[in-house]
C-alpha cells in the first residue's frame, strides 16, 4: 500500500520544516505544498503464500503481516543460480521466491540469509558451469502456478491501477492524434507496460516508438526489441543511435563513464533520441511523449511530475502514466496481461540498462560475469588498460575495487588538456584577447561564434582572417581576428551585449566557453540537444566536426554556450585542476 513522506526542507536555511516526516495521503503535502515522497508497503499471507498489496488477503480471508517496501518475481533461471550459490541446487523448487527491497530474497515468506559483497571472491566460470549444466531441468510449473495466484489475488489492485493509468493517458492525449505523440521505448519492463496501457487505452496500435540504442544494451534487449517489432507489426518502431562514435574508443580516449559523469547518456542517448525528435515531428505544433519512468526508481526521480514540458523540445509535453507504481505494480501487470518481456528480468537483472553501467548493482555485475563472460572480461581489460594510462599503481585493484565508478574529472587524461585556454591581453587594445590556440583557426570557429550576433567578412580585411559580429541592426558586438590555419585568434569586445552577458566580464567568459567548445568538441551532441529551437547541428566531418547555426531559428539566447560548465560537456567531464601555462592564466574570467 502507497504512502507519502514529506521530506522537504527550508530552502535558505537548509532545516527540517514542521512537516518533515509528515505522512500524507497525496503525493503533495497538504502543510507546505511540496512534493512528498512516495513509501510503501507489500504484505504476506503465509497461508496462500503471496504478496499482497493490502493486508487482508482476498483469496483466504486472512490477515497478512508487511514483508516489504517492493517487491519483485523471482524467476525459475535466477532462482537456480541463487540455488547454485547457496550450495544446494532445486532447494527452493517447490517454494515462492521474491527479491524485496535491498536486494533481499524471501522464500516462503521468509528471508534468507544471502550477501552480495561475497560475490566477488567466487568463481563466475564455475558457476556458469553448473548452471549450465542443471538448466535443462529446471521448469516453471511452480512458478506458473504461484504466479496464477499472485495474480489472483491482486485482480483489484490490478484493475484500480489499470483503469487509473488508461483515464490518465485519454485525458492528457485529447487533442492529440497518433501522429502528434510517441513512446520512449528502452526494451525494458517500464516501456513495455508504458507501451501496451497506451495502445489499450487509445484504442490503436499504431503509436510511433523510439527506441534509444546506445550500443551498450544487454543481447537480450536487442533480442526483445526485434520480437517486439514482430508481434506488434502494425506499431512504427524506430532506432535512434549514433553511428558516429564508439564507445571503448571514447573509453580510450576521455576514460569510462563514472557514477558522478555519465557521458555515455549524452553521447549515446540524449543527444541521438533528440535529434531523431526534431527530425521526426519538425512540423508538429505539439508534441506528446509518454515516458516508462517511475518515483520509486531512486530518490531523483522521486520528485518528478507526471506531466510536465520538456526543458529541450519546444512544444513536447512529456506524460508519465505509471509514476506511481512500484516494481510490485508492474510485475502484477505483466504477469496479468501475460505480456512478453527482456528475458534479463528472467536470469535476474532488476533493470536492465547498459549492461556496463557504473551504476549497476553488485548483483548486476555478478550476473554478467556468469552470463555475459566475453564482454565482461573485454571491458575489464579496457578499464585496467585505462587504469594504467592514467598512472594507477595497482591498475587490477583500482578496476576489481570498484574504485573506477568513482572517478571525477579528467586527472591523468591527455584529452583533458585541451580544456586549457591560453590567452594574453592586448596592451594597446581594451577589451581584448590574444589566444594561442591547440587547434589551427578553421572555418569552425567562427561558426560558434553566431549564437553572438550575425557574422559578417565583407567588414573585415581578409588578408588577416578579420569578421565582424552584428547586431541585427548592424552594429559591432565583437572582432574577430585569425587568419585559417594559425594558431593566435584575437577577440575585441566591441559592445558587452551578447549571449544574454550584462557587463565585459560577462561577455568574456561567454567567448572562453565557445573557445573551449572549439577545442574539445569530439561531436557528443549535447549542444544541440539543448537548443530548443532546432537552430544548432553537430555532424562529424574527416577534419573534425562541423558545428552549424542556423541564423534564421537562432534566438541568440545564449543556451548553448553556457548551458555546461566552460561552454562544453566534455569541459565539465574532464574538468583539471587550473595550470599556469605560461602565457597567461587559464581562468573562467579572462577579462
Amino acid at each position: 500500500m502507497i504512502t507519502y513522506i514529506c521530506r522537504n526542507r527550508d530552502e535558505k536555511t537548509g532545516h527540517d520544516l514542521l512537516c518533515t516526516g509528515l505522512r500524507c495521503e497525496t503525493s503533495v503535502c497538504p502543510t507546505c505544498g511540496g512534493r512528498a515522497e512516495a513509501s510503501s508497503v507489500i504484505y504476506w499471507c503465509e497461508s496462500c503464500k503471496v504478496p499482497l498489496y493490502e493486508d487482508c488477503c482476498p483469496l483466504c480471508g486472512g490477515k497478512a503481516r508487511s514483508l516489504s517496501a517492493d517487491v519483485r518475481p523471482v524467476f525459475p533461471e535466477e532462482r537456480l543460480l541463487l540455488e547454485i550459490l547457496i550450495g544446494d541446487p532445486f532447494c527452493f523448487r517447490e517454494a515462492a521466491v521474491w527479491n524485496g527491497a535491498g536486494n533481499h530474497y524471501f522464500v516462503d515468506g521468509r528471508r534468507i540469509p544471502f550477501s552480495v559483497r561475497d560475490l566477488k571472491k567466487v568463481d563466475a566460470g564455475a558457476v556458469r558451469e553448473t548452471y549450465e549444466k542443471l538448466k535443462p531441468v529446471n521448469d516453471y510449473d511452480v512458478f506458473d502456478r504461484l504466479i496464477r495466484r499472485f495474480t489472483e489475488a491482486n485482480r483489484g489492485r490490478f484493475e484500480r491501477m489499470t483503469e487509473e493509468a488508461a483515464d490518465y493517458i485519454r485525458t492528457v492525449a485529447v487533442g492529440s492524434g497518433t501522429a502528434d505523440l510517441f513512446v520512449s521505448f528502452s526494451g525494458g519492463k517500464d516501456s513495455t507496460v508504458t507501451s501496451d496501457l497506451l495502445m489499450r487505452a487509445l484504442s490503436s496500435p499504431q503509436v510511433m516508438h523510439i527506441f534509444g540504442d546506445t550500443t551498450l544494451e544487454f543481447p537480450f534487449t536487442y533480442e526483445y526489441v526485434e520480437r517486439f517489432k514482430k508481434e506488434h507489426p502494425k506499431t512504427p518502431l524506430l532506432t535512434a543511435r549514433n553511428r558516429e562514435k564508439d564507445f571503448e574508443t571514447l573509453c580510450e580516449l576521455i576514460g569510462p563513464p563514472s557514477r558522478v559523469m555519465r557521458w555515455c547518456c549524452t553521447v549515446f542517448k540524449t543527444g541521438v533520441i533528440q535529434k531523431k525528435i526534431r527530425s521526426l515531428y519538425r512540423d508538429r505544433s505539439r508534441i506528446l511523449t509518454f515516458y516508462g519512468i517511475r518515483r520509486s526508481e531512486s530518490r531523483n526521480r522521486s520528485r518528478y511530475e507526471r506531466e510536465t514540458d520538456s526543458p529541450k523540445i519546444t512544444k513536447q509535453r512529456i506524460a508519465s502514466p505509471i509514476i506511481d507504481w512500484m516494481d510490485f505494480d508492474v510485475w502484477l501487470y505483466l504477469l496479468t496481461r501475460g505480456i512478453d518481456f527482456n528475458e534479463g528480468y528472467r536470469l535476474g537483472y532488476a533493470r536492465v540498462g547498459c549492461w556496463c553501467c557504473p551504476n549497476n548493482s553488485g548483483w548486476s555485475e555478478f550476473l554478467s560475469r556468469v552470463h555475459l563472460p566475453v564482454q565482461t572480461e573485454q571491458f575489464r581489460r579496457l578499464l585496467v588498460s585505462f587504469a594504467k594510462g592514467i598512472g594507477k599503481a595497482d591498475a587490477e585493484e583500482y578496476v576489481d575495487g570498484g574504485f573506477w565508478k568513482a572517478r571525477q574529472g579528467g586527472s591523468g587524461v591527455a584529452y583533458a588538456d585541451r580544456s586549457i585556454v591560453a590567452f594574453q591581453p592586448c596592451a594597446a587594445e581594451e577589451n581584448t584577447l590574444h589566444y594561442e590556440l591547440q587547434r589551427p583557426v578553421s572555418e569552425a570557429l567562427y561558426e560558434l561564434f553566431r549564437p553572438f550576433g550575425y557574422l559578417n567578412s565583407d567588414m573585415g580585411r581578409e588578408r588577416l582572417g578579420e569578421v565582424f559580429v552584428l547586431d541585427k541592426k548592424g552594429g559591432i558586438l565583437l572582432k574577430l581576428q585569425g587568419r585559417i590555419g594559425a594558431r593566435m585568434f584575437k577577440v575585441t569586445i566591441v559592445n558587452h551585449r551578447i549571449a544574454g552577458a550584462v557587463d565585459v566580464k560577462t561577455a568574456g567568459e561567454r567567448i572562453y566557453c565557445q573557445i573551449t567548445k572549439y577545442q574539445m568538441c569530439m561531436g557528443c551532441l549535447a549542444c544541440e540537444s539543448v537548443c530548443r529551437h532546432n537552430a544548432l547541428s553537430v555532424k562529424a566531418e574527416k577534419d573534425g566536426t562541423a558545428y552549424r547555426i542556423s541564423d534564421e531559428k537562432c534566438t541568440r539566447c545564449g543556451e548553448c554556450v553556457s548551458h555546461f560548465t566552460g561552454g562544453c560537456y566534455m569541459r565539465k567531464v574532464l574538468t583539471i585542476r587550473r595550470k599556469e601555462t605560461g602565457r597567461g592564466r587559464n581562468k573562467g574570467n579572462p577579462l
